[in-house]
């Protein structure tokens, strides 16, 4: 059975105000009824295939199980990079990882933020791939070109493999190219855009690695064999990952390998890299408008509207992008989404939060929403899933309050343990040990106000952790 492995890291801004550095894009739900990561794991029903193996970075370790908890597909899967070093060594990560048992998978490289919306022949193309993977052939998959994309790279295609009109050898890879270069590509008919995705069996790869690139392949090895395991995640060596090189496959192995082939793929593939690419994949109405959430439109045309909670009114406009969060909105030309990048660098600048985080943040036991934020007090709405615990802690610098919405609470401040209702409240004092736990079977909510000199979530001691955070 193949090897899914799946891709997940990257922080990438082209989607802000929805994605950001905490909550990027392959976790959100832009297109379809799940997340980009959960659609990736579905995509790969009807297939034979292995639990898939996840690569992400520590900070969104609690999003990515709690992920594939709902559709699931979590069990001792998730690799942790405490930094990102680009798709070269993340691949090897998961190749070392799943030698360790003395077999020689094949594996699937996927990337978590791809749309694909023909799944059919996104199998056939797996299917018609496989048995070269098999055979040491390192594959990779090429996207037919709908036309003189400058936004992504290109392969180009060398001799065809055996009679197959579908499979050829690499030639050579190409970096994103001008608009006139593109067109060049596209008449020559012997280019397809690079989907970065992969087939290969995993010594074999690593076997690449070391001839190539064998810094990589050595700072690898030593940071999963001084890695540990706990729950559903394989933490590396913090000491050993942070020396390895930042490369991508692309150049440390693909360019250089003789061993490298392509096989096309027409299946409706986008990486979703801008709004406008969003909107390009989406259903439209008649006006050509693509609108998620609450929106009234007139005389509007050529629009991508998205609303996550406020109603959007558009008259009389189009070619635009109007993104609403709860903490911010974005209006752009359609043809000027690649400047969106730009918003990003100013908030990192300026130190704004609404470039890293959303106003609500999910936890590995549940998310809070920070309905208001001032110097001297906060109020969040707070939900705690089933089963899920506050860690015990104390606060130096705040006491807080807490009103039960719905559902029921069990609290424990300084050793005294009681149950909360709805309608009921309780108060935890500066320096109090407390606690809180989702006995039951439905969500907890309660709102949690927040007072004192110093708000910070660095005033959050844990003296006992259930999911292993400082």
């Amino acid at each position: 059975m193949l090897l899914p492995v799946i891709m997940a890291g990257g922080t990438g801004s082209r989607l802000w105000p929805m994605s950001r550095e905490l909550y990027p894009k392959q976790f959100l739900r832009l297109h379809g009824r799940l997340s980009m990561l959960q659609e990736t794991v579905e995509r790969l029903n009807g297939l034979e295939v292995r639990e898939p193996v996840v690569i992400c970075n520590e900070e969104h370790r609690f999003l990515v199980a709690e992920q594939l908890r709902q559709i699931d597909k979590l069990s001792q899967n998730i690799i942790l990079e405490p930094v990102g070093r680009n798709t070269a060594p993340a691949i090897a990560l998961a190749a070392l990882n799943a030698i360790t048992d003395g077999n020689d998978p094949l594996m699937l490289v996927l990337a978590a933020d791809h749309i694909i919306n023909d799944t059919k022949a996104f199998h056939q193309a797996i299917a018609f791939a496989t048995p070269y993977a098999e055979k040491n052939s390192l594959v990779t998959f090429g996207i037919v070109p709908t036309g003189p994309e400058t936004g992504y790279g290109y392969i180009q295609r060398g001799d065809i493999v055996g009679n197959v009109s579908e499979l050829f050898k690499v030639k050579r890879f190409v970096e994103k190219p001008d608009e006139e270069t593109a067109g060049k590509y596209i008449e020559s008919g012997e280019y397809y855009w690079n989907s970065g995705m992969f087939m290969f069996r995993a010594k074999k790869y690593l076997e690449e690695l070391k001839k190539y690139r064998p810094d990589i392949l050595e700072a690898c090895e030593l940071a999963i064999a001084n890695s540990t395991k706990n729950d559903a995640f394989t933490n590396l060596d913090k000491d050993s990952f942070m020396a390895c090189p930042d490369e991508s496959v692309d150049y440390a192995v693909m360019e250089k390998t003789d061993e490298a082939v392509v096989v096309s793929l027409n299946a409706g593939w986008s990486d979703v890299g801008s709004w406008s690419a969003l909107w390009d994949v989406s259903e439209k109405d008649t006006a050509n408008n693509a609108i998620t959430g609450d929106a009234f439109i007139h005389n509007t045309e050529n629009c991508y509207i998205n609303t996550d909670e406020k109603l959007v009114a558009a008259i009389g406009v189009e070619n635009l992008v109007i993104v609403s969060t709860k903490d911010a909105v974005l209006v752009v030309d359609k043809n000027k989404v690649q400047d969106v990048k730009r918003i990003v660098e100013f908030l990192k600048a300026e130190q704004r939060s609404e470039y890293r985080k959303h106003r609500e943040s999910y936890r590995p036991w549940g998310r809070s929403d920070a309905v208001v934020q001032e110097k001297r007090f906060n109020v969040n709405r707070v939900t705690v899933k089933p089963g899920g615990a506050f860690s015990m802690q104390m606060h130096h610098h705040r006491a807080e309050h807490w009103v039960v919405l719905s559902g029921t609470g069990k609290v424990i401040i300084e050793g005294k343990e009681f149950l909360l209702t709805e309608n009921q409240s309780t108060f935890i004092p500066v320096g109090s040990f407390h606690s809180l736990e989702n006995p039951g079977k439905i969500p907890l909510e309660l709102l949690e106000i927040q007072s004192g000199s110093y708000l910070g979530d660095d005033d959050i001691i844990r003296i006992q952790d259930q999911y292993g955070r400082d």
